[in-house]
């Protein structure tokens, strides 16, 4: 297995609502307290990044958030104006809207032709060497298939000509393990334990893209030892409770019941971790990130979950 740093370039998806974007952010954040030179990207351009990394919004051109780290977002017409001058070397003034409304209608009717820019403009970055670390908040899980493998489906639609001849340097990238891996998010819960199974498996039967790691998130911790539960079982009896009731008060079964409830949560995510890891490959890891208990947002939250990763990743 490779370690998920020593990539260079990492997708991160996962089911919405599981965490993507933080843990995209927390892993670029964790390089560049490496020394790594590290561009974090969001695809979707929702938002969510800028927000992570408490900026009102970030753009085509990468900013950076912290001393290391560049952040960026992708949009269609400034990667389209990019790969026309770098690529097609043909010059650009002002803006290319029209072109840019013409490209997606072409677009829209056939697969493939608008992720490859974005997925060419990541490339690109990973070719030249511009950064030692490209994390990209990817799409999630329902779409990335799509998104990762666009430079194959224009490679069955092309079959001669530069286009396709750009496809090839891409594929190369994007197949090579030691280079590139596929991070999935996930949290101990049943439909995105089911969605995770199922995408690692799509994606490993039907791309070159290797599936790095799995994280799990927000994994509550282990509150009792198999001594303290057989303990904590007693407490709960008829007979115990009474005796504290009367010592510290009515309000100690509140305790007790949010304790049975946290426990029995634990329970139910222990076994849906274990389903996850019996149905991925031995190859793919499964990473913990524990439940952060606070109401922190923004870099506080990054920074801890890069704290929280460091000891799975590091």
């Amino acid at each position: 297995m490779i370690d998920v740093l020593e990539r260079e370039l990492l997708f991160v998806t996962g089911k919405g609502g599981v965490g993507k974007t933080t843990v995209a952010a927390a892993i670029a954040d964790l390089a560049a307290r490496q020394g790594k030179r590290v561009l974090v990207c969001e695809m979707d351009a929702k938002g969510a990044l800028a927000a992570a990394f408490e900026m009102s919004e970030l753009r085509f051109q990468p900013t950076e958030v912290q001393p290391g780290l560049f952040a960026m977002a992708m949009n269609t017409e400034d990667s389209l104006r990019e790969y026309l001058r770098l690529v097609a070397r043909i010059p650009l003034v002002g803006r290319i809207g029209p072109l840019a409304r013409t490209f997606d209608f072409v677009a829209d009717a056939a697969p493939g032709v608008k992720e490859i820019l974005a997925i060419g403009k990541i490339c690109f970055e990973v070719r030249e060497r511009h950064y030692d670390l490209v994390v990209v908040d990817a799409e999630a899980s329902g779409h990335i298939v799509a998104q990762i493998d666009a430079p194959r489906a224009i490679r069955e639609l092309v079959q001669v000509g530069p286009v396709r001849e750009q496809t090839e340097w891409m594929l190369r990238i994007l197949g090579d393990a030691r280079r590139t891996g596929l991070v999935v998010v996930t949290t101990p819960e049943e439909m995105p334990i089911t969605e995770t199974i199922e995408l690692v498996e799509k994606v490993r039967t039907t791309t070159d893209v290797d599936v790095a790691a799995v994280f799990a998130n927000r994994v509550l911790p282990q509150w009792f030892s198999s001594h303290d539960e057989a303990v904590f079982g007693r407490m709960c009896g008829p007979e115990a409770q009474r005796v504290l009731v009367e010592a510290v008060g009515p309000k100690v079964t509140t305790v007790f019941e949010a304790a049975t409830l946290a426990q029995a949560r634990r329970e139910m995510a222990t076994g849906y971790l274990d389903r996850l890891r019996d149905a991925l490959p031995t190859t793919v890891p499964v990473l913990i990130v524990p439940e952060l208990f606070t109401k922190a947002s923004g870099r506080r939250v990054v920074s801890l979950l890069a704290d929280a990763l460091q000891d799975e990743l590091v």
